[in-house]
C-alpha cells in the first residue's frame, strides 16, 4: 500500500512538470496563428506565475481544510481543464484568461506534495520526487515538438497533455480513499513527534518571525531565479558570447535540465548517507565552479562543461531545501513555512530572468554567468547563515536539558 501510494505521489509530480515547458515549445508557432506580438508570452508566463504564487500562499489554509488528496485531485482537475482550454482557444485573449487557472492548480499541489513528502519521508524520496518533475518537464517538449513537425499542429500537443492529466485525474479519484487512510497512519507518529520538535523551534513565534526563515525564503529565491536564468539565456550566452552554433547552444541547454534531473536522481541515494547540510554546501560550490568557467576567457569546450557543473551543482539544493524544513523550523510552521517557500521560489522564476534580459538588452549578454555567480554566492552566504542559527538553537535546546533530567 505504501508503495503504491509513493507511485501515486511520483505521477503527480510528473503531470506538475509536463505543462511547464509546453508554452515555451508551442509559442513561436501559436504567435504565427494569433498574430500576436512576441512579447505576449511573457504576459501569460507572468500569470501563471501569479496564481502559482497566490495558490502556493493559500495551500496552507487549503490543506487545513481539505487534506492533501482533495487538494492534488483538484489542483491537477483545474490544470486538466486549462489545458483543455488551450487546444481550443480561439484567441489570446483567451489563452490569457485560461493562464489563471493553470497557474492556480500548479501551486497548491506543489506546496501540498513537497509539504506531505517533507513531513513524511526520508530525504531520498523528495530528490527523486523533483527528478519526476524533471521527467514531466522534459516529456512535454517532445510530445509538443512531435505534433509540431507533422504540420504545426500545436493544439493536439495540448490536447494530448490534458488527456494524461485527466487520466491522472481520475486515478487521483478512485485512490483518493488511500490518501485519507495514509494521512491517519501518518498523523499520530506526527502528533507524537510535533510537541518537542516544533517547541525547538519556537512554536509560540510567527512563521515569519523564526530566525533563519528569510534567509531560507532568500535563498528559495535566488535559486529558483538561478535556475531559470541559466535555462532561458544559456544558449544565447552561448551563441552571441561564445561563437557557438544555435543547434548546439540548444543540445547543451537541454543537457543542462537533464543534468539536473540526472543529479537530483544520484542525489537520491546519496541523502542516505550525506547530510542536507553538505549536499546544499556541496552543490553551490560546485555550481560556482561551473559558472567560474563559463566566465573565464576559455576554449568554448569549457563554458558547456561549465552549463553542465552549473546543473549538476543546482540538483540537490532545491530538494533538500525543502526536506529540511521540518527539522529546521518545527512541523507547526511547516504547512504554512511551505506555502510561502513556492511561493518566493515562483516569484525569483518571474522575475530574475526578465530582468536581466532587460539589463542584457542595454549591455550584454556576456553578464549572464556574472549575474548567476552573484545569485550563486548571496544562497552560499545564506544558507551557511541559517546553518550556524539552526546550530546555536539545538545547542541552546540541549543545554537546557540537565544531565540526569527526565524527559518525555
Amino acid at each position: 500500500m505504501a508503495t503504491l501510494f509513493l507511485i501515486i505521489i511520483y505521477l503527480s509530480f510528473i503531470s506538475l512538470g509536463l505543462p511547464d515547458s509546453l508554452l515555451g515549445s508551442a509559442w513561436p508557432v501559436m504567435q504565427v496563428e494569433y498574430g500576436a506580438p512576441f512579447g505576449a508570452a511573457g504576459v501569460i508566463s507572468i500569470i501563471i506565475a501569479a496564481g502559482t504564487i497566490v495558490s502556493s500562499l493559500a495551500s496552507g489554509i487549503l490543506l487545513k481544510r481539505l487534506g492533501t488528496g482533495k487538494i492534488t485531485l483538484i489542483s491537477c482537475l483545474m490544470t486538466a481543464g486549462a489545458l483543455l482550454g488551450f487546444s481550443f482557444a480561439p484567441s489570446i485573449g483567451w489563452i490569457m484568461l485560461l493562464a489563471l487557472p493553470l497557474g492556480l492548480g500548479a501551486g497548491s499541489v506543489d506546496a501540498a506534495l513537497n509539504q506531505y513528502v517533507a513531513l513524511h519521508y526520508k530525504a531520498h524520496h523528495m530528490s527523486w520526487l523533483h527528478c519526476f518533475w524533471g521527467v514531466g518537464a522534459t516529456m512535454g517538449p517532445i510530445i509538443m515538438s512531435g505534433f509540431i513537425r507533422e504540420g504545426n499542429i500545436w493544439r493536439s500537443g495540448y490536447m494530448t497533455v490534458a488527456i494524461i492529466q485527466f487520466a491522472l485525474v481520475v486515478l487521483l479519484f478512485v485512490t483518493l480513499p488511500l490518501w485519507k487512510r495514509m494521512e491517519k497512519v501518518h498523523l499520530q507518529p506526527a502528533q507524537e513527534e510535533q510537541h518537542q520538535r516544533t517547541q525547538d523551534a519556537g512554536d509560540n513565534v510567527p512563521t515569519l518571525r523564526l530566525k533563519g526563515v528569510k534567509l531560507t525564503l532568500m535563498t528559495f529565491l535566488f535559486y529558483c531565479g538561478a535556475e531559470a536564468t541559466v535555462g532561458l539565456w544559456g544558449s544565447s550566452f552561448l551563441v552571441n558570447v561564445k561563437d557557438v552554433s544555435a543547434a548546439s547552444a540548444a543540445q547543451w541547454v537541454s543537457m543542462y535540465y537533464g543534468g539536473i534531473t540526472i543529479g537530483r536522481f544520484i542525489t537520491g541515494f546519496v541523502t542516505m548517507r550525506v547530510s542536507h547540510r553538505a549536499l546544499i554546501r556541496s552543490g553551490l560550490l560546485t555550481a560556482l565552479a561551473g559558472v567560474y568557467l563559463m566566465i573565464m576567457p576559455l576554449p568554448d569546450v569549457y563554458s558547456l562543461i561549465g552549463l553542465m557543473l552549473v546543473g549538476l551543482g543546482f540538483a540537490p539544493i532545491y530538494p533538500c531545501m525543502l526536506h529540511a524544513t521540518p527539522e529546521r523550523f518545527g512541523e507547526a510552521h511547516t504547512q504554512k513555512l511551505m506555502g510561502y517557500q513556492m511561493a518566493v521560489a515562483y516569484t525569483g522564476t518571474t522575475l530574475l530572468p526578465p530582468m536581466l534580459g532587460w539589463i542584457a538588452a542595454q549591455t550584454t549578454i556576456a553578464l549572464m554567468p556574472i549575474f548567476v555567480a552573484i545569485y550563486v554566492i548571496c544562497m552560499l552566504l545564506g544558507s551557511e547563515r541559517v546553518n550556524r542559527i539552526i546550530a546555536q538553537r539545538s545547542k541552546r535546546v540541549n543545554s537546557d536539558v540537565r544531565p540526569g533530567a527526565k524527559t518525555l
